[in-house]
């Protein structure tokens, strides 16, 4: 199966043949794949080398002619590295634009902590209007570019992944899905995280929630899934533990909850290791994650003391 990133160029550069207002960005990162739709459309392929500022500040000056621009490069240099210029070049000066990421948060773990970016989407949280989608199979990561692409002026962060669920699912850039039912629990699996997730959770009685799209969060869509009374909801994020915590709060403001927070932890892993160790390290491997889902939950498989 090619992975998220493999989709991306085809899929944009077909894009770039149907829309003559979209233009990508990027910082010589992933240009290899534009190099075709490079020779067609010269004007809107735009490499800007290693200057991520630069790729920033581009896309926003694109963004001000009137076309809608596509900037791409590794989380950490897209996110974290420019981040005054994303602020301030589309925030503050109320422009659309499109962040397609690499790398998410260990993807590259060989190159190092430069190279990883597990804080991106909760620093993307301080800023105002943004959408972010987290697809977790290669077919939603097109589904979820080409709405991207196409949602006018507006601001959305694509965080692409070589980690990656077996099956797509029909995701549609707007809700939460139900993937299983239960009724001692929610668990929201976000992203390539859900195969870990179900496998956790195989044979407890509780819910699976899958999210692509984590911002705007599915507020009501959580909010039918545990219903009325009191609420215990665990989610699983492929970035920094505890991102969306305050979403499901906000949610379930006026009902009494739990939430508990897995993700990447805090501290920094200083052994570059393979994404399957970083997956284990942070806990994130279905055993670990049935453990303490269950834990917390106080739920186990059926016929066992709760």
């Amino acid at each position: 199966m090619d992975t998220m990133r493999d989709r991306f160029a085809p899929v944009v550069s077909r894009i770039l043949d149907e829309d003559p207002r979209v233009a990508v960005v990027l910082a010589e990162i992933g240009l290899a794949p534009f190099v075709e739709a490079r020779r067609r459309h010269p004007d809107r392929v735009i490499n800007v080398g290693i200057r991520e500022q630069l790729l920033v500040g581009a896309g926003a000056g694109l963004a001000l002619a009137g076309m809608r621009p596509v900037l791409h490069t590794f989380a950490s240099f897209l996110v974290e590295r420019p981040f005054e210029q994303v602020k301030l070049d589309f925030g503050h000066q109320g422009l659309g634009g499109v962040l397609v990421s690499a790398g998410a948060s260990y993807d590259v773990s060989g190159g190092g902590f430069t190279h990883m970016a597990p804080g991106d989407v909760a620093l993307l949280d301080t800023l105002d209007g943004w959408s972010v989608q987290v697809p977790g199979h290669p077919d939603e990561a097109e589904v979820l570019l080409r709405q991207a692409i196409g949602a006018g002026d507006e601001r959305v962060y694509v965080r692409l992944s070589v980690q990656a669920n077996r099956e797509a699912l029909p995701v549609d850039g707007q809700r939460l899905l139900t993937v299983r039912e239960g009724r001692r629990g929610v668990v929201v699996a976000v992203g390539p995280l859900l195969d870990q997730v179900l496998a956790a959770t195989e044979g407890l009685d509780v819910s699976v929630l899958y999210a692509t799209t984590v911002r705007p969060f599915d507020a009501a869509g959580l909010r039918r899934a545990v219903g009325t009374g009191a609420a215990d909801v665990v989610l699983v994020e492929p970035y920094l533990a505890g991102t969306s915590t305050g979403a499901v709060n906000d949610a379930l403001s006026d009902v009494p909850h739990r939430v508990l927070g897995l993700g990447v932890g805090r501290r920094e892993l200083r052994r570059y290791g393979s994404v399957d160790e970083h997956v284990v390290a942070h806990g994130l491997d279905a055993a670990a994650l049935r453990e303490r889902i269950s834990g917390f939950l106080d739920v186990g498989a059926p016929g066992a003391s709760a």
